[in-house]
């Protein structure tokens, strides 16, 4: 299984599988940022994925799978190239309050692992807290759905003012992934750091001001690893 052997899926709501403290990789991109001609084709493959699971149950599993992968292929190669729609994120103001605002959620709705800003969009990883209101009775986790309206909403907002604009900022739909094992975990962080390394921005992740990876988890064995998955990803490019 290779570094990116993930299901992603890009939809406008977010998934009802969330099993409780997994890790979660998310993507979001501004609203624009993919050309019409390519939303409308997606969306047409999406119905034919619906008729199938309708009339070809037993083919549904694997065809989900191919199309999901192909597709997170698709939309990534688009938004790094970065010509189409507005480029928002590269002005600083605007990085820099969106990372402030996965800092700020950082200890207090989830544990921050990784995140990279791209002009164009966003990934994020982390694991959901579990919160505790009115003792241990009434613990349970924040819903994925519930902290991206959150954070999207907020940032969206706050986004607008400085840049003195008004209407939508982030696109509705959002790829979503949870993390299975911490085999996937390095995986994915490697994934997201590289990000600007894949798109020609910069020759090695560390150089990417608007790149994160949570200290805590930087064991000599696990930096170790993330190094080789990003050697592996490089020398495969």
């Amino acid at each position: 299984m290779s570094q990116f052997d993930y299901k992603p899926s890009y939809r406008r709501n977010l998934p009802h599988l969330q099993p409780p403290g997994a890790a979660l990789f998310l993507t979001f991109r501004l609203a624009g940022s993919l050309p019409r001609s390519v939303l409308e084709q997606w969306k047409n493959e999406q119905k034919w994925l619906r008729h199938l699971e309708e009339t070809n149950p037993t083919y549904f599993a694997r065809a989900k799978l191919d199309f999901e992968r192909t597709w997170f292929a698709k939309f990534e190669s688009v938004l790094d190239g970065a010509s189409h729609g507005p480029l928002w994120l590269k002005d600083e103001r605007i990085a820099n309050l969106v990372a402030d605002s996965f800092h700020y959620r950082d200890g207090k709705v989830f544990r921050l692992d990784a995140f990279s800003i791209m002009p164009n969009h966003a990934h994020v990883v982390f694991k959901p807290l579990l919160l505790h209101a009115g003792g241990e009775t009434n613990a349970s986790y924040p819903s994925l759905a519930s902290i991206m309206q959150s954070l999207k909403g907020f940032t969206a907002r706050e986004c607008n003012r400085l840049l003195g604009r008004q209407g939508e900022f982030w696109a509705h739909e959002s790829f979503d992934h949870y993390i299975r094992d911490h085999e996937e975990w390095m995986r994915i962080v490697a994934y997201v750091l590289n990000n600007p390394v894949k798109a020609g921005y910069v020759s090695h992740w560390q150089e990417w001001r608007m790149n994160y990876r949570r200290p805590a988890v930087e064991t000599k064995s696990q930096t170790d690893s993330l190094r080789y998955a990003a050697h592996r990803k490089l020398a495969a490019s």
